[in-house]
């Protein structure tokens, strides 16, 4: 069995009652947006985010689930969708998991209100239910996310990214959309709890090792065999390269500056970089620092009882860091 359905098992009835919801909240009178509405929700991925959100419902509830985790669950799914319809926009991404990105097949015009619409269903599912809890939620998400992205591309331009800055950013970009979920599954079955908080706080981690998980995968992987190199060709600063930049010779340091500033589209001089960060230690600090994050997380389900959720939940944390892809 895949690790994925091992995962899902303990809320398969969960997942299924909630993609039909899902459905019914995207739907409208519009012919148009039914039809692409129709073409996201038969692609989506492997569905980690709803997935957090009733794991964590379930294991600090002792296996309750109530009406406000599959909207919290909905609501999650919306606003994500949201900024990924609008980050193909930005990106000028025709494919997304393989398939083409709503752009790609209607224009950017159409995506953009693609997105503002989702994004206002999935904020009108939590008014209408006097879910206010959750929508603060949410939209503390959503806002840290849009802070992230910029401030990456505010330090992309200078090149001059701290090991700290970059925390900052996958916090934000990423951490905290999952840092959502968690606390989102929490406060929908003990609304003003503190688990609510130490939930939050156990997504933020999971977070922060699953992007730098990501980052790794820019090295070469087993699966993937060769290095991408995309990171660098993109000028994103990644863990592997801000530790190497910080503690390499001056003469080193210029040298890898000039080939991400100007020579980052040469794919010899990209591969070249690639092998430094490697000699570096720049990887071997990267895993450190992403197996630091995971402990941290696990840390924080001790105090549950041995739940089949809360086993599904360690399972999804070594996932997050052992994944191949």
């Amino acid at each position: 069995m895949k690790i994925t359905e091992q995962i899902k098992q303990p809320i398969a009835f969960e997942m299924d009652l909630f993609e039909q919801k899902f459905r019914l909240s995207m739907s409208s009178k519009v012919a148009l947006l039914n039809r692409i509405t129709y073409y996201i929700v038969n692609r989506k991925g492997k569905q980690m985010r709803p997935m957090f959100v009733f794991l964590v419902a379930k294991m600090v509830s002792n296996g309750e689930v109530s009406e406000r985790t599959y909207r919290g669950a909905s609501v999650i799914e919306l606003i994500h969708t949201a900024t990924l319809v609008h980050d193909d926009v930005v990106d000028d991404s025709n494919k997304r998991r393989g398939f083409f990105s709503i752009n790609a097949l209607w224009k950017n015009k159409i995506a953009v209100l693609i997105g503002d619409f989702l994004l206002s269903k999935g904020l009108l599912l939590s008014i209408d239910n006097n879910d206010f809890d959750l929508l603060k939620i949410i939209s503390i998400a959503v806002r840290e996310m849009s802070e992230g992205e910029l401030l990456q591309i505010e330090k992309a331009r200078k090149l001059d990214i701290t090991e700290e800055v970059y925390y900052e950013i996958i916090r934000q970009k990423t951490a905290t959309l999952i840092a959502a979920c968690c606390s989102l599954g929490a406060a929908s079955v003990k609304p003003n709890s503190n688990e609510v908080e130490s939930m939050r706080k156990f997504g933020e981690l999971i977070g922060m090792a699953f992007q730098i998980k990501d980052d790794l995968f820019d090295y070469g992987t087993q699966s993937i065999g060769k290095p991408t190199g995309i990171d660098i060709k993109e000028q994103k600063m990644t863990l592997p390269l801000i530790y190497v930049l910080n503690n390499c010779s001056k003469k080193d340091k210029k040298w890898l500056i000039n080939s991400i500033k100007n020579h980052n589209k040469d794919r010899k001089r990209v591969s070249q970089v690639i092998d430094f960060v490697k000699q570096n230690g720049g990887l071997d600090y990267a895993v450190l620092k992403m197996k630091n994050y995971q402990e941290q997380a696990l840390k924080l389900l001790e105090n549950y009882p041995d739940t089949e959720y809360k086993k599904s939940l360690v399972l999804m944390v070594n996932y997050v860091i052992e994944r191949k892809k």
